[in-house]
């Protein structure tokens, strides 16, 4: 996702009118076999969402606002204020973590209210991009992407264009991996310890006719290097372009410019929002599922989307979709069970 700390998202693109609560969505396209609903909508600019231990769903926006909604809901309920930029929410117990420009945040859930805000990192490096998705690992450390300060230079700050790994209260952070532009999407595969990353590449490569670089996918390894600024995922040849030497290549190479954001495993399968550009509709603006295989495979799976951003999966086994465009969670189920 392009955002910056000098771009105002709001005046960048209006909001379109929300979807009726429950009423199909007739612009949202999904194969045979699966349908879509409203399951909220009233939001401005959602940009994470997770389940907490109270059944609601707590979702960021990008105005600074931590909101809560249920099933049906129309308006959200304001349960914090004063975020910078928030782009990752994770829930373990009843401790709430919130990425932020430069931190990351952890609050506590006391009956129905959030309570105990406490900074457990600070000074993190923002420019160009800032701190993403923040999700908690089977060894119990918190894993944070934190992207890069430009779009292609030589960060002075060696916590930029990584992802970072620390303790719950936020001691002995770690770089986890390095060389990724902007790794905003984060998710463990479910049952195992591998972390997938996706991963927005550069702005300047490439042509209109024939754009480069791809957006991709990454496994994460701790300690592996994927490459950027020296190094990037080619579209067109679905190989490592540049100076490659000792680059661990992507798993999925994703279209262009289309701003891979949001992941989910679902289904057996990773699910990916592609989130897209400002002021265009020629990239992203879909939904895409990545088969991991063997073999692997990327394909369209739904479309029709303002902007999509944040993916999770509700307790009835049903894919919720934050729109950040239009403000709705659009929920997409099975109906064959």
């Amino acid at each position: 996702m392009r955002i910056t700390t000098s771009t105002s998202l709001a005046a960048v693109l209006a909001l379109a009118l929300a979807a009726p609560v429950g009423a199909p969505p007739a612009k949202i396209v999904v194969p045979a076999g699966y349908k879509v609903s409203t399951f909220a909508a009233g939001l401005e600019h959602p940009t994470a969402m997770a389940f907490g231990p109270d059944g609601r769903l707590y979702l960021t926006e990008d105005t600074g606002l931590l909101v809560a909604v249920r099933k049906g809901s129309a308006k959200p309920v304001v349960v914090a204020r004063g975020l910078r930029t928030p782009l990752g929410l994770a829930w373990r117990g009843s401790s709430l973590y919130v990425s932020e420009q430069g931190r990351l945040s952890r609050y506590s859930l006391l009956g129905s209210r959030l309570a105990g805000r406490k900074v457990l990192v600070r000074n993190l490096p923002f420019g160009l991009h800032q701190q993403d998705s923040v999700v908690v690992g089977p060894d119990g450390r918190r894993y944070l992407g934190s992207g890069s300060t430009c779009d292609a230079c030589h960060e002075q700050n060696p916590r930029s264009a990584t992802i970072l790994s620390m303790k719950p209260d936020g001691r002995d952070v770690r770089v986890v991996a390095r060389g990724l532009r902007n790794p905003f999407g984060l998710a463990f595969r479910p049952g195992t310890d591998r972390l997938y990353a996706s991963v927005n590449g550069q702005d300047k490569l490439g042509t209109k006719t024939h754009p480069e670089p791809a957006e991709s996918v990454v496994l994460v390894r701790r300690g592996a290097s994927y490459g950027w600024p020296r190094c990037w995922p080619s579209y067109s040849k679905k190989t490592l372009a540049g100076r490659c030497r000792g680059v661990t290549p992507p798993v999925a190479y994703l279209e262009p410019h289309s701003s891979a954001d949001g992941l989910a495993f679902w289904r057996g399968d990773l699910f990916v929002a592609l989130w897209g550009q400002y002021l265009s509709n020629r990239h992203g603006r879909k939904l895409v599922r990545v088969h991991l295989g063997p073999p692997r495979r990327v394909t369209t799976f739904a479309r029709g989307f303002d902007h999509p951003l944040a993916l999770v999966v509700d307790r009835t086994g049903a894919l919720l979709v934050a729109d950040w465009g239009r403000g709705v969670i659009y929920r997409i189920q099975s109906t064959g069970g």
